[in-house]
Order: C-alpha cells, then structure tokens, then sequence
C-alpha cells in the first residue's frame, strides 16, 4: 500500500509539472501573437495561428499517448488522479452550448435561461449522489455494461443481450444527437476564424477530433481535455474580468456585476420609455400585422405576392436597373414560398419574430415577467422543466458517466465529481456575469450611436455570415441614430465577440474562438468514443465475438470511431438546428431512457428485466413522441404541446413516464435473480 500511494504521489506530481509547463508556454503563445498584431500581422493570420496551433497541439497529445491496451483505450488505466480527472470531464461538460451559447442565451432572455445554469450544475450533484461512486465500484467500461449485468444476469444470456442492445441504442442516439452539435460548432468557429467554408471548417476540426480519440482512445482523450480545460478557462476569464473592470472597477466580475445589475435595470426603463424606441416598435407590430393579414387572406394573397414580385423583376429589366437592383428583385423572386402552405408556415414565422421585436425590453433580472398572471405562471413551468430535464439528463450522459471508470477508486471518484463541480462553477458562475457586463456595454455604448460611427465589430460580424447575419443592425425609423429595437443579435456571436465589444485586441477574440473550439473539441472527442465503445465492446464483443483479441477490439473500436465521426461530420454539415435546440433534445432523450433504469438499477433490489425494458422504451417512446408532434423543426406544432411545455423539455414527461414503467412492470412480473440483489449489495457496500 505504501509503495502504491508512492507511486500514485510520484504520477501525481509528473502530471501537474507537465501541465503547469503548458500553461506557460500557453502563455508566452498568446504573448507573442499579441506582439505580432501590435506589429500589423493581419487578422486573418493569427486566426490561421490559433486554428494550426490548436490542432498541432491536440495531435501531439494524442501521439504520445496512442494505444492498444483494452484498459487504457477505454478507461485510461483507471490510474486518472481525481484533480486531473475533474479537470477532463469539466471539458468535456463544458460543451460549445455552454462556451458559445449559454453566454448569448442569458444576454436574450435574462432570469429565464439561468434555468441552464441550474440545470446543468445540479445534475452533477445526482452525478455525484446517485450514479457515479457505484458505477466505479461496479468497475466495467460503459453504460450497457452495468445495466446488462444488473437486469441481464450472466455475460451472453438472452436477457442480457437485450438490455445491452437497448442501452447501446439509446446511448447512441443520445451521443449523436449532442455529437453532431459539437461538430456543427467546430465548424462556425472554424470558418468565421479562419475564412474557410462551413464545411470545410467542419472537417479540420474533425482531423483534430480523430487524431485525439482514434490514437490514444480514453487516455489520450483525458489528457487532451485536461490541456482544452485550461484553455477554455483562461478564454472565458479574460475578456469577463476586462469587462468587469472598466464597468465596476473590480477584477472578481461573479461579485462584481451585482453592481451593475441596478444601472443597467435603469437603462432598460429609459429605452422602455423612450418615444423613439417606442415608435420603431411600432413599426415591427405594423409588420407583424401586415404578414397576420396575409395569413388570413392565403392563397389569394400567395398568388398576388408572387405575381408582384414577378412585375417587379419585370419592371426593373425593362427599364435597365442598376444590376444592384435586378439583383435584389431576382433574390426577392427566388426567396418567394414556392406554394402557399409553405407561405403559411415562413409568413407565420415572420410575424413571431416582428412581433418579439415589437416587445419592449424585458427586465433583466425579473423572475418570469409576463403580461398577466397566466403568462408568468407559464414560463416559471417551462423555468421548471427545464431545469428537470437538464439535471436528469446531465445524471444519464453515458460520455459523462463513462469517467467514473477512469478512477483509481471509488474515493477517487467522489473527489473527482468534487472538482468537476469546481471547475464548471468557475465558468458558470462568470457567465451570468459576462451576459450581464456586454448586456450593459451595448445598451450604454452601441444604443444612441450613429449609424455613421458604428464600431469596426458591427460590421465584421454582420458579413461573417451574409446569408443569416449574426448581427443586423438597420435604420428602421431613419433617424440616423441606433435604437435597441433595431439591433437584431444572434446568442451565438456574444460570448465570441466580447472582447471586440469590450475593445480588447483580436489576439483575444482569437483566444476566445480557441477556447470555444476546445469546449466543442472535447465534449465530441468524448461523445465519439462513447459510441464506437458502446458498438465495438457491447455490441461487437459481448454479443457478436466474445472471443476477439484485444487487439481486434480496440481496432474495431478505431474503425467505427472513424465511421460514426465522418456520419456526424456530413450530418452537421447539412445545420439541422441551432447548437442549443439539438443539445436540449440530447439531454431530455438521455434522462428519459437511461436515467430510471440506471438508478433503480443502484437502489431497489425489486427492478427486474422486464421493468428496465418497459422503462426505457416507455420513457425513449413519450419523449421522441413529444418533440416530434410539437417542434416545428422537426414537423411538429407548438399548438400540440402539452400544459404549454416547450418542446426542448420533453424530458419532463419522457423520465416520469419511464420510472412509473419501470416501477409498475417490475412489480407484476417476476422477481429479479438473487445474483442480480448480490450486485446490487456489492456497489453499494463500502470500499
């Protein structure tokens, strides 16, 4: 024991030399690039700098730590010190909805979105309770492992077959979802960075991915997320604290914004009251309440309008135009609804978002405003099922759970969740903060400008992507000077365009692009591997060869890593919804099928075979039936939602549904075997 707890010191103190080494240089790295900006290196350059360096470092990692050992591919040794762990699984938690959209998320709708926060953070508190210290005790590789053992009986029966077949399932459909999220925010990063194409961005970030988690598997996955912690950490840390500073004279901005939380609640009653904002509003409910008239009066006024724009492509070639304006005329024909359903569904989407313009600004730091009591009772529900569906699903991520193997012991376990709880509150805790300061900055700073002195970042941002402007900014009431409600913000560009905000150099806005592309990096390394393991060992393994090598294991484990990664990549490729939407559809699908299973499986001895089946496929089945009949991205209709729940809170009824399955089907069938109790008293027992 002596000679082990030596060794462990030994390994321990190796460790945190190595990365004290990196955050050096990390630091001479951006002192350097700062040098060469204020020596006129294009900006273009030093986002090529951040993106190649980035990826070399990521390779370097996972060479040196490439191999084939099955313990090491799949659970790092078990030798991952509780420090170092919190560290990897803090990154791979603090995804790109956290680094790139959570920030923009409480910037849109204050008090509400800390449902995020609450949410995300309390659901390492279950980690830690309920889940994490047994799975290591039980001391397998992955998920399906322990819930085959604990409803299937003995390794190859048929019940167990079916259970890990089931868990594999609702483990890969829960990781490609949140995968194909990561993998859309490398490749935004990427090509507003680097001037790429979108796709093109896709696919470097994916060569980074691979060269991690295909090489070195879980280890070098570990060691790669402990190095992308530091760099999302100091990303978020800088242009937070350089905010705090110039608006509260305090360098600590989770203390500091309280004081700024007051004159910026005075801002936004000045713009509330302002008579020029009020008439800009004006004019987005006329708007709201002219595409309400078309609505009413389709198809006839589906026919008309194509017909108008027809005469008036017609008109502007027959008169020799400016090709500028035949050019408009010819886009505002082909961006006509082909038929008149498709006319209802965009017109109806206009006259939402004209009317959400029309709105004044919404308190801040107000619980649940709403018009009357009803509407407040409505949101503080969806406030509340949020928050459940977050924590439950952050309790069932299977590339989350699957750290808790990475441990020496189940004591090293429990101090791990101890310091992943650490280091996501030092970026949770500052992003309230960051939302609350640039909130501040553009209130003060940009409203009340001229449009012919907007600053530099407006228009950088605005032409990053011109199809779908990240900011738009646009003289509705042309009296030259800028109003609130006439600044149109994607949540996405806040956390990435602070430091231009804050008036920081671009050597910051590339470090922040950097510590984003380590946030998505990570959490996708993570998710990957849970996949192709969940295929390769329970599938491949444990149900179609029980006799493979280790060698062929951890190669099948390569081979479908690399499959499943370059299936993520085409479908992120094709952006099938914002980055927030598919991370909350992630989260509800893996609290409602894995969740009731898994701590039923810790806790009562009378959860049987049939009863985790029941539970996962009930709880899966309501909630793939909840988002599909009402979200309208996926051909839904908000009028179909139950106790008007928003469909990213499916989860809500998707884990209950589950639990009473489970529960009830457990009881009217047989009881579990007396091996299945032994387990059972196994993990909980003390180590």
């Amino acid at each position: 024991m002596t000679g082990t707890a030596a060794r462990t010191r030994s390994y321990f103190r190796r460790l945190a030399r190595y990365y004290l080494w990196f955050t050096l240089c990390f630091a001479l790295f951006l002192g350097a690039l700062a040098i060469l900006e204020h020596e006129g290196m294009p900006r273009q350059w030093i986002g090529h700098l951040y993106m190649f360096a980035t990826i070399v470092l990521y390779a370097i990692i996972g060479v040196v730590s490439r191999t084939s050992n099955v313990s090491e591919y799949y659970v790092a040794g078990r030798r991952v010190p509780a420090l170092f762990n919190g560290m990897a699984t803090a990154a791979d938690w603090i995804s790109a909805a956290s680094f790139i959209s959570l920030a923009g998320t409480l910037y849109l709708h204050g008090f509400d979105a800390l449902a995020y926060v609450m949410g995300w953070t309390g659901g390492y508190c279950l980690v830690a309770l309920l889940i994490a210290p047994y799975l290591r005790r039980f001391a397998q590789y992955t998920i399906p492992d322990f819930l085959a053992a604990r409803y299937g009986g003995e390794t190859g029966t048929r019940q167990g077959s079916i259970v890990r077949a089931l868990a594999v399932g609702g483990t890969i459909v829960v990781s490609f979802t949140y995968v194909v999220a990561q993998i859309y925010a490398v490749g935004l990063i990427a090509s507003r960075f680097t001037g790429v194409d979108f796709s093109v961005g896709i696919f470097l970030g994916l060569a980074s991915i691979l060269v991690c988690s295909f090489l070195g598997g879980m280890r070098a996955i570990t060691w790669t997320q402990v190095a992308q912690y530091i760099i999302i950490l100091v990303a978020f840390l800088i242009p937070t604290i350089w905010l705090s500073m110039k608006f509260a004279g305090n360098p600590v901005p989770q203390v500091a914004y309280g004081s700024v939380l007051p004159k910026l609640a005075a801002r936004e009653a000045q713009l509330a009251a302002d008579p020029r904002e009020a008439e800009v509003r004006g004019r987005f409910r006329a708007r709201a309440d002219d595409y309400a008239a078309r609505i009413a009066a389709l198809p006839h006024s589906w026919e008309a309008g194509k017909i108008e724009a027809q005469r008036r492509l017609d008109k502007a070639r027959g008169r020799n135009a400016p090709l500028t304006e035949v050019r408009s005329a010819e886009r505002e024909l082909l961006d006509y609804p082909r038929t008149a359903d498709e006319a209802a569904r965009v017109w109806t989407e206009l006259r939402a978002a004209n009317l959400a313009r029309a709105q004044p600004p919404e308190p801040h730091a107000e619980p649940f405003p709403g018009k009357t009591r009803e509407e407040s009772d409505i949101r503080r529900n969806n406030f509340l099922s949020l928050v459940f569906c977050l924590m439950f699903g952050t309790a069932a991520l299977p590339h989350i759970l699957m750290r808790s193997y990475t441990t020496p012991s189940v004591h090293e376990t429990r101090v791990s969740v101890f310091w992943t709880l650490f280091f996501i509150l030092l970026i949770y805790l500052t992003m309230p903060a960051l939302a609350v300061l640039a909130k501040y900055d553009i209130y003060t700073a940009l409203v009340g400008t001229n449009f012919d002195s907007l600053p530099t970042w407006v228009s950088y941002w605005a032409n990053v992507d011109k199809a779908n402007p990240l900011i738009s900014i646009v003289d509705v009431n042309r009296d030259g000077i800028v109003q609130l409600a006439e600044i149109a913000i994607d949540g996405d560009v806040l956390t990435l365009a602070t430091p231009e905000i804050g008036g920081l150099p671009y050597v910051i806005s590339g470090l922040v692009a950097a510590g984003g592309l380590a946030a998505a990096l990570s959490t996708a390394d993570g998710l990957l591997l849970a996949i192709s393991n969940a295929l390769s060992h329970d599938i491949y393994f444990k149900i179609v060869d029980p006799g493979a090598s280790t060698q062929k294991r951890v190669t099948i484990s390569k081979l479908l890593l690399l499959a499943v990664a370059f299936i993520a990549a085409y479908v992120a490729s094709q952006k099938p919804a914002d980055i927030l939407s598919l991370v909350g559809a992630a989260f509800s699908l893996a609290g409602s099928t894995m969740f009731p299973s898994l701590v039923a499986g810790v806790f009562w001895k009378r959860a049987n075979f049939a009863g985790a089946i029941a539970g996962m496929a009930t709880g899966f089945l309501v909630c793939i039936y909840y988002m599909l009949h009402t979200n309208p991205m996926l051909g839904g209709s908000l009028d179909a939602v139950w106790f008007h729940i928003a469909p990213i809170s499916a989860g809500v009824f998707g884990v209950p549904a589950g639990a009473l399955a489970l529960v009830v089907v457990s009881l009217v069938t047989r009881a579990p075997p007396r091996a299945s109790g032994g387990l059972v008293a196994h993990i909980r027992a003390p180590e």
